[in-house]
């Protein structure tokens, strides 16, 4: 998120092509680029869900549903092209944080997770057809204790509205963590290459 973006390039220099066996189901341009990272053919395409947590469904459920329900809506436009679909949502204990969408609730949600450990979990499915492969990544970041003057002076040089948990750890966010536990570094930007590169050697898209 004139000179054009990385994910700009990357859409152009793939092509919009029917050849193209890779649709990626969103329309975020952090994932188009991590996604370019793996040097395979691949078109974007935004997959409109709702997005609303069911009753009592937690984070690891909740995106393992959306991102197979991203999938599953352009699976049926493109039956015979594979589909990536990925969602992401952030845990403080048991409670889910959305966007924050404005800057209070920005610092609100920086308050709550001050010294605290919030986990990220990344779902990915991948789907032709009635074939899904599926994986979840679970990032554990550790806050920092953050004093008010700290969250309003970060909000201000980079305010993450479109992020769950309001930061950017690809930014000026990493500024804000004691620790972070992953086993996939770029899972906390919002697609973890590791398990999709794995999903995509499953189907014989990876390259070597």
């Amino acid at each position: 998120m004139a000179k054009s973006s990385s994910s700009e390039q990357a859409a152009n220099a793939v092509g919009i092509s029917a050849q193209t066996p890779l649709i990626l189901a969103s329309a975020s341009r952090y994932r188009a680029e991590l996604l370019a990272r793996l040097q395979i053919d691949f078109v974007a395409e935004a997959s409109s869900v709702d997005e609303t947590a069911r009753d009592g469904e937690d984070a690891a459920a909740l995106t393992q549903r959306l991102a197979r329900a991203k999938a599953e809506v352009l699976g049926g436009k493109h039956p015979r092209r594979w589909i990536l679909g990925s969602d992401q949502a952030a845990a403080l204990d048991e409670r889910i944080l959305g966007k924050p969408g404005d800057i209070a609730q920005a610092q609100a949600q920086l308050a709550a997770c001050s010294g605290r450990e919030v986990r990220f979990h990344t779902a990915v499915v991948l789907l032709q057809g009635k074939t899904i492969h599926r994986a979840l990544d679970i990032t554990t970041v550790r806050f920092r204790q953050l004093s008010a003057a700290e969250i309003e002076r970060y909000v201000a040089a980079e305010p993450a509205l479109d992020c769950a948990g309001s930061f950017k750890c690809e930014g000026y966010g990493i500024s804000l963590f004691d620790a972070i536990e992953s086993s996939d570094p770029t899972a906390l930007i919002g697609l973890p290459l590791i398990s999709v590169r794995r999903l995509l050697a499953q189907v014989g898209l990876a390259r070597p």
